[in-house]
């Protein structure tokens, strides 16, 4: 089977790509269990906790990233450079654990996947 990456590269709101992605990333879970899950960009807010999405009439789809733990989707990576670019840092609240690294070692684990999907 096929190693395959999930990229987030947009934020959660404003449109629905990372509803869908995560939609995607659920199913492809029952075809393979050799999945990766990169944060880059503005994708790094999809996993941000305390997010308010009513304000903006925004449906929250944001706490389902937590079912990826139950799908046993464990190999995720956010991108410590996209972080510091939005006045983020490793300590910001997330909903999810995932291994913060600088860009170039998240382009080493990307380089282990055989398909790379961007959402």
């Amino acid at each position: 089977m096929k190693r395959v990456a999930f990229v987030f590269m947009t934020p959660p709101h404003g449109s629905s790509s990372g509803r869908e992605g995560l939609d995607a990333l659920l199913a492809t879970s029952a075809l393979t269990e050799e999945i990766g899950v990169f944060f880059v960009g503005d994708g790094v807010f999809q996993i941000l906790s305390a997010q308010k999405p009513e304000a903006i009439l925004m449906r929250d789809y944001i706490p389902a990233f937590k079912l990826m733990s139950l799908y046993d989707i464990e190999n995720c990576w956010t991108c410590a450079a996209s972080l510091r670019e939005r006045g983020l840092s490793e300590s910001s609240s997330f909903i999810i654990e995932s291994a913060i690294v600088e860009p170039d070692a998240l382009r080493q684990q990307l380089d282990n996947y055989d398909v790379v999907l961007r959402f």
